[in-house]
């Protein structure tokens, strides 16, 4: 249920772009992203930090967005938000030796300090790569290209490190002994 409520948003933004135009979309992100953090705070008692800078990011560059009526902004918030969130990751890792993926993941696995040392290092990649592929994909294609790619294209590649991820660390998981 908690994963749905996250894609709602991108969902409404997605159809209102498609059927009214990027001030509306725009409107209609900001209005569905801070009832999407009431809903999570009301039905699970706290919000994440990541949803918060999420959030937060929604609320400012979609404002601007709507105010000026250009999409320049929220491309600018996708590639602003990939960018903070992998260099945070690199800062934890190699600045303060503490892989952050462990803080948001360690409390339900268990895995060699190496191991997320190197998700870490591997989240971090992609987050860059996401930027670099949206700073692309909003200079050389259409912003009707943009949109989709930020619906669904953003939304296949974090699918595809999911995946990967849980591939990576299935070998260093504990087996049932039968």
């Amino acid at each position: 249920m908690k994963q749905l409520l996250e894609f709602i948003p991108l969902i409404l933004f997605f159809a209102v772009y498609k059927l009214a135009g990027v001030r509306e979309a725009a409107i209609t992100l900001v209005i569905a992203t801070i009832l999407q953090m009431v809903i999570l705070k009301w039905k699970y008692g706290k919000i994440e930090k990541q949803q918060i800078v999420m959030g937060c990011a929604v609320v400012v560059f979609g404002l601007l967005t709507a105010y000026f009526n250009e999409i320049k902004y929220l491309q600018w918030k996708v590639t602003i938000v990939y960018a903070l969130f992998a260099i945070i990751l690199l800062v934890g890792q190699f600045g303060f030796k503490i892989p952050l993926i462990q803080k948001l993941l360690g409390k339900e696995i268990t895995l060699p300090h190496a191991v997320w040392n190197n998700l870490n290092l591997a989240w971090a990649i992609f987050f860059i790569l996401c930027m670099l592929v949206n700073i692309y994909i909003s200079q050389a294609f259409s912003e009707e290209v943009w949109v989709e790619f930020k619906s669904f294209g953003i939304l296949a590649m974090t699918f595809v490190a999911t995946i990967g991820t849980g591939l990576y660390i299935y070998r260093y998981l504990p087996k049932d002994k039968e």
